[in-house]
């Protein structure tokens, strides 16, 4: 799956947390790192941080996109979009 594409394709959703079914959370934040976590959990049994780092008002997510890219289905990244994840120079991000 190109997940730039989809990123771009769903731009529309962003930020409509509203519309997600079946929350695993009531924070959008908490449910994108929740799916995420379940998707491409922390390699080799390490406790990978969600959070990889952070710039001016904008967090880097600490996801291997080429793994994600394998296991996700176009409603799931439709689902972080509307969490507020955002593609970004090969990395997913989220306003702080």
């Amino acid at each position: 799956m190109d997940i730039e594409y989809w990123f771009g394709w769903y731009d529309d959703e962003y930020l409509k947390f509203d519309r997600v079914e079946n929350k695993r959370s009531n924070r959008p934040d908490l449910h994108a790192f929740l799916l995420l976590d379940s998707l491409v959990p922390g390699r080799d049994g390490k406790s990978d941080d969600m959070i990889g780092g952070a710039e001016h008002d904008e967090i880097y997510l600490s996801v291997d996109i080429e793994e994600l890219e394998k296991v996700i289905t176009e409603d799931q990244v439709l689902e972080l979009i509307r969490c507020g994840v955002r593609y970004n120079e090969e990395s997913l991000c989220m306003f702080a």
